[in-house]
């Protein structure tokens, strides 16, 4: 889905990802659907707050393989020029309050990445989430 490039399209991005956990079996105050939605959360912030472009969107993509075995969240943004560091690149300790979102998402996924956004500017920031058997 696509949702305007501000605070409230995130939160929107945020309560649908909870919606379709539930709806996909993954219910509300179990820790896989809270740490998924966080993922969400962190990864629609950061659009919002590192990749807006006035007047553009972002797009929120949440999948489920059928294994049933991860869920995998998606967001694209339009700003080409502010790119996330990739997995594993050294970070430099930094006494603020912020950056810490891809951390976050870092230690609650099982894999997270980004890639140049193939049909225009940007990147999408993706993340997978390892289910445990009985979740699904």
């Amino acid at each position: 889905m696509r949702f305007t490039s501000t605070p409230r399209g995130a939160r929107l991005a945020r309560r649908l990802t909870a919606v379709r956990l539930d709806a996909w079996g993954i219910p509300y105050d179990v820790t896989p659907h809270d740490e998924i939605v966080l993922i969400a959360a962190e990864l629609t912030a950061n659009a919002v707050r590192h990749g807006h472009v006035p007047g553009r969107d972002f797009h929120l993509r949440v999948h489920a393989p059928a294994d049933g075995r991860t869920v995998r969240v998606e967001v694209t943004d339009t700003r080409a020029e502010r790119l996330p560091r990739h997995p594993g690149a050294q970070d430099t300790p930094d006494a603020g309050e912020t950056g810490r979102g891809l951390l976050l998402v870092s230690r609650l996924a099982a894999r997270w990445d980004w890639h140049p956004r193939p049909d225009g500017p940007g990147k999408t920031v993706w993340a997978e989430y390892a289910l445990a058997r009985q979740q699904r």
